[in-house]
């Protein structure tokens, strides 16, 4: 679903839609599965339920799983939409993912967000 794509990020294609809720969301199965591959440490059983860090145009959010969201679809809030300059969704869209450590930082500067712990490099 992602690949490398620099030290900071990794790249994926997903189908944004609008969404009327103010989180960000993707498929509960695939956001703990990508959690687990490359948030978590190796050091014995780790949390999944962690919020990725994604980037859409230029802005940066916190993407929770859901039951409800459909695989490889992303849902944000319709105002990041237009930010984002995304026309006529659902639509396939590049969306970067933070890696741990970048994610990490990203989030601890976010207010009310958990950060994610310090063994997930």
């Amino acid at each position: 679903m992602f690949e490398q794509f620099s030290r900071g990020y990794y790249l994926g294609r997903l189908y944004v839609e609008p969404r009327d809720d103010a989180a960000a969301a993707m498929c509960r199965e695939q956001h703990e599965r990508v959690n687990e591959q490359l948030y978590a440490s190796s050091e014995g059983v780790e949390r999944t339920d962690y919020p990725l860090v994604m980037k859409l145009g230029s802005q940066h959010f916190a993407v929770h799983g859901d039951e409800q969201v459909p695989a490889d679809t992303l849902v944000v809030p319709e105002a990041m939409l237009e930010d984002a300059n995304v026309r006529n969704p659902p639509s396939l869209e590049e969306v970067f993912l933070a890696k741990a450590d970048h994610a990490a930082q990203l989030l601890s500067i976010s207010e009310g967000t958990p950060t994610l712990p310090d063994t997930a490099v």
